[in-house]
């Protein structure tokens, strides 16, 4: 996998807490970042590739098993 480096601003206090976050997790800033950063596109990607099933299904259809003849009628059905 090949690295790029980018500049960021971030403000001076959320600086200071993600680098005491990183701490805590004992991992650099850039790790810290680069790790939610790859979640992000995953969870985007997968949203993205359900998404689209989901619009093929719902365009396609399913067979529901049902002849063009129906053997009841909605009357009857609903009778009490």
């Amino acid at each position: 996998m090949n690295y790029q480096n980018i500049t960021l601003s971030l403000p001076k206090d959320t600086l200071k807490k993600a680098k005491h976050l990183a701490v805590e997790k004992n991992t650099s800033l850039s790790r810290l970042l680069s790790q939610y950063l790859e979640e992000l596109v995953e969870r985007e990607e997968q949203y993205r590739n359900a998404r689209q099933r989901q619009l093929y299904l719902m365009e396609k259809g399913f067979d529901m098993q049902v002849n063009e003849t129906l053997f009841w009628k909605r009357d009857e059905l609903h009778e009490r």
